[in-house]
């Protein structure tokens, strides 16, 4: 019987590094099939209370700015609100509506006019690149520019600017610092490093350059990126969050639309058509992070099980020995007992133990269809 109940995503474990959003990313995967570990990188501090924000809000309620552009939703309702809880809503609502807003995206329109306020454009792609090629073919020479920062870099965007003669105010409504638990965050570095992840989500830039600090801290950061390197997806919402990742040589995975959405559809695509399907006992089955796909049915597997099978894999239709096979088990000793043990649930889980034959004195191996073209080593 066909399992048509699993998601895309079913099988596979996906780490999610996000602060803001996360639950809601979290749902997405889960809705899709994933197993989904949340290891916060950052946590957003407001700046409701910080003299930064305070001093650039007056200054622009003082000396009117020609444009204000509006990067996150999120970041102009913090702005605003914290504006109205120094007193200063009302003024630096009336300057913002003097002022020609832009937003980058429908997100941030939304909160613009939820202020009360209008727009004066937004780019069709949600891309800083573009709201930047808009002022520059416009000019900004002389012009007074407010920018609302989001916590991540803007790589040439303020320079460009000023190369171009503007003067640029930034206003910076929060700021990311690390999380105050490690506990969650530590959790998904040892997974990745173990294996134990098949993706890491990535949605902003602080957050990958956050796990690439704690790893340091804990001696670990060279096994973190072998682990992305060869096995790990890096999946990130767009390509300045993926920068902290490709310059320490990781390649790197982006939806078209920089959306949480889009996001979980490239993963969707991605994971499965990394997963390994052989042709074994007349049977199609896909090998997936924490599951085994016989048929398309479902089938979780015990990581121990999942060892094995992998170390199989590796190798369809060849025989691989108890030896080999008690080094490949976690935490393995050297009673070779522990092999048939860990395949006897491995075949229990799979629900067809004819997928694995026991080859007499030699070892085991996988009945790789006659024809297959599946060879030694293949990954």
């Amino acid at each position: 019987m066909v399992d048509t109940q699993h998601g895309p995503l079913a099988g596979f474990t996906v780490g999610v590094t996000a602060a803001r959003r996360a639950e809601e990313l979290g749902a997405l995967l889960q809705r899709r099939g994933a197993a989904v570990v949340q290891g916060p990188a950052l946590r957003i501090v407001p700046l409701a209370n910080d003299s930064e924000l305070l001093s650039a809000t007056k200054e622009l309620i003082d000396e009117p700015p020609h444009i204000v552009v509006a990067t996150t939703a999120i970041g102009f309702r913090g702005w605003v609100e914290a504006a109205d809880g120094w007193g200063l809503g009302e003024s630096l609502l009336a300057r913002l509506g003097d002022t020609e807003l832009l937003a980058r995206g429908p997100k941030a329109k939304g909160a613009i006019r939820a202020a009360g306020l209008t727009e004066e454009w937004s780019p069709s792609s949600d891309s800083m690149a573009e709201v930047l090629d808009r002022l520059l073919e416009q000019g900004v020479e002389g012009r007074r520019i407010a920018v609302q920062l989001h916590g991540e870099p803007l790589p040439g965007f303020v320079e460009a600017l000023r190369a171009g003669g503007a003067q640029v105010v930034g206003v910076p409504v929060y700021r990311w610092l690390p999380p105050e638990d490690l506990g969650p965050l530590d959790r998904l570095l040892d997974l990745t490093v173990a294996r134990g992840l098949d993706a890491v989500t990535f949605t902003s830039a602080p957050a990958a350059a956050s796990l690439f600090s704690r790893a340091e801290e804990r001696g670990m950061l060279d096994e973190l990126l072998r682990a992305l390197d060869r096995d790990v997806l890096a999946a990130c919402v767009g390509p300045v969050t993926a920068l902290p990742l490709q310059a320490r040589g990781i390649k790197t995975v982006a939806p078209e639309r920089f959306r949480l959405g889009p996001l979980v559809q490239l993963l969707c695509c991605e994971l499965p058509a990394r997963a390994r399907a052989l042709p074994i006992a007349g049977r199609r089955v896909e090998i997936r992070g924490h599951a085994v796909l016989v048929d398309g049915e479902l089938r979780p597997v015990p990581p121990a099980g999942m060892s094995l099978l992998r170390t199989l894999a590796a190798r369809p239709g060849w025989v691989v020995s108890r030896a080999d096979l008690l080094r490949a088990l976690p935490g393995s000793g050297t009673d070779e007992h522990a092999v048939e043990t860990a395949m006897t649930r491995l075949r229990t889980a799979l629900g067809a133990p004819k997928l694995i034959q026991t080859v007499v004195k030699r070892g085991y191996r996988l009945a790789l269809d006659p024809g297959s073209d599946a060879k030694y080593g293949d990954d």
